[in-house]
C-alpha cells in the first residue's frame, strides 16, 4: 500500500501543532484508519528525554514514530545543529522515512518545527519534505489576533510552491473566546480559501490519554477526514474557494459550549512541547 501523507505546519511555534498531530492520530483510527507520525528535527531535548513524540504517543498511541534528528538547543534545526557541532538533516533520509511509514500505514503525518519556513537544515523546509512526499499541508493556527495574516501569509507560501493546503485547524480553542476569535472562526476560511477543519479544545493535552482518545475525533471534521483517505496519494490540486466564507461551509462547526464541559487545566507534564521542542 502507498498510505497519505499530511505534514503538520503551524502560522509560527507554540500553536499547538504536537496536540493536533495527537488528535489526528486518534481520530485516524477511530475510523478505523492506521496512522504514523515522523518528526524531521527535535529541538531542545537532550538525549533520551521525551520530545513532541512522546506526547503523541502518550496522548494517541501506541503509534509508531520515527523522529530522524534531535538537537539540543531550542532553536530552528538549522541553527541548532551548526551551534551543537553536528551533521545537518539529510533531506534523502527524511524522504525514506516517511516513504517507509507510508508504505504501511494508511495515514503518515510529519510534524515540523515552528512555521512553513523555519530551516530544518541548510536551504531545507517544510515546503521541501512536502513536495519530496507529495504531501497535501494542515496548517495550525491560533484563534486570538494575528491568526489572519499569518494563516493568509503561510497558505500564499504553500499555494506559491505548487503544494495543496489539506486544511486549517485551529490549535488552542478557549472556553471564553474574546470578540476577535469569534470572528477569526469566520474569516480564517474567507482570506485563505481553506476550510477550518478541526477546532482543538485548550488544555486537551492534560485530558487521561483514554478520555483524549475517546474525545479527540469530535475536534476533527470526519467528512474531511474521509475525503483526504479517498485521495490519490499523490493529490496536489488546489482551487481556493474564496466564497467559503464561515466555519460551516465544510459542514462542520463545533460548538464552543462543547468545549468548555469537562476540559481539565493542562496537567504541566502532559502539555505539549511545542515551542521548546520545536
Amino acid at each position: 500500500m502507498t498510505g497519505h501523507v499530511l505534514a503538520v505546519t503551524g502560522t509560527s511555534t507554540d500553536v499547538g501543532k504536537t496536540i493536533v498531530t495527537a488528535a489526528l492520530v486518534a481520530a485516524v483510527a477511530d475510523a478505523g484508519l492506521t496512522a504514523a507520525v515522523c518528526k524531521p528535527a527535535q529541538t531542545g531535548v537532550a538525549p533520551g528525554e521525551p520530545g513532541d513524540l512522546a506526547v503523541i504517543d502518550e496522548l494517541a498511541g501506541p503509534v509508531a514514530t520515527v523522529e530522524c534528528a534531535r538537537f539540543p538547543d531550542p532553536l530552528a534545526p538549522d541553527t541548532a545543529a551548526r551551534r551543537a557541532g553536528m551533521d545537518q538533516l539529510d533531506p534523502d533520509g527524511i524522504s525514506a522515512a516517511v516513504a517507509a511509514l507510508s508504505a504501511v500505514h494508511d495515514f503518515t503525518l510529519v510534524e515540523g518545527a515552528g512555521g512553513i519556513l523555519v530551516r530544518l537544515a541548510d536551504g531545507l523546509t517544510l515546503l521541501d519534505v512536502a513536495a519530496a512526499t507529495d504531501a497535501g499541508v494542515l496548517v495550525v493556527v491560533p484563534p486570538g489576533l494575528g491568526a489572519l495574516n499569518h494563516a493568509e501569509l503561510t497558505v500564499g507560501a504553500i499555494v506559491a510552491r505548487g503544494l495543496r493546503p489539506a486544511g486549517l485547524v485551529v490549535g488552542s480553542w478557549p472556553a471564553d473566546p474574546d470578540l476577535a476569535m469569534t470572528c477569526n472562526r469566520t474569516d480564517l476560511p474567507r482570506v485563505t480559501g481553506v476550510p477550518i477543519v478541526g477546532v482543538i479544545p485548550a488544555g486537551v493535552g492534560g485530558l487521561d490519554p483514554a478520555d483524549f482518545r475517546r474525545r479527540a475525533p469530535s475536534w476533527i471534521d470526519t467528512d474531511w477526514l474521509r475525503r483526504e483517505s479517498a485521495l490519490p496519494p499523490t493529490a496536489t490540486s488546489f482551487s481556493p474557494t474564496a466564497t467559503e466564507s464561515s466555519p460551516t461551509a465544510t459542514g462542520f462547526a463545533p460548538k464552543v459550549t462543547d468545549f468548555s464541559t469537562a476540559v481539565p487545566s493542562a496537567h504541566p507534564d502532559s502539555q505539549s512541547t511545542e515551542g521548546v521542542h520545536s
